[in-house]
């Protein structure tokens, strides 16, 4: 089901509001879900896990530039992520069901930062984005 065009304004409204903090709260839902799924780290053995390390940041930064990518294509988020797709499921051998822990952890800290913004509509809004995200990453696997 594709988002409505309500959905879209405020997921669009949103992200403008995040800005350049995009990044920020990226890092913030990857460090939630390495701490609170530590099976996640199995994929992150090469790196510094600790909270707030430049690797941690990186890849924080790299899952905020994906969802803007997202984002700003949602008429094709296939087409958008799929070279994403492609490293995650040929190269990485990513666990599909670990988009959805990172995706909660992200709607957690979404609505820990906004909670003015984050009522029902707008976490469904969110809610439903990451879902249609994750149904694009994971496409390759079927």
């Amino acid at each position: 089901m594709a988002l409505s065009a309500t959905e879209r304004a405020l997921l669009r409204a949103l992200w403008k509001k995040l800005g350049s903090n995009v990044g920020v709260y990226a890092t913030e839902a990857l460090e939630r879900t390495l701490e609170a799924f530590p099976r996640t780290k199995v994929y992150f053995s090469h790196m510094d896990l600790s909270p707030g390390s430049a690797q941690v940041r990186a890849h924080g930064r790299k899952v905020a530039d994906a969802l803007t990518l997202a984002a700003d294509h949602l008429d094709d988020l296939p087409g958008a992520l799929s070279a994403l797709s492609d490293l995650h499921v040929r190269t990485l051998h990513v666990d599909p069901h670990h988009f959805g822990l990172l995706g909660h952890c992200l709607l957690v800290t979404l609505a820990r930062h906004y909670p003015g913004d984050f009522g029902p509509a707008m976490h469904a809004s969110v809610d439903k984005f990451l879902h249609h995200v994750m149904s694009a990453l994971t496409s390759t696997y079927r």
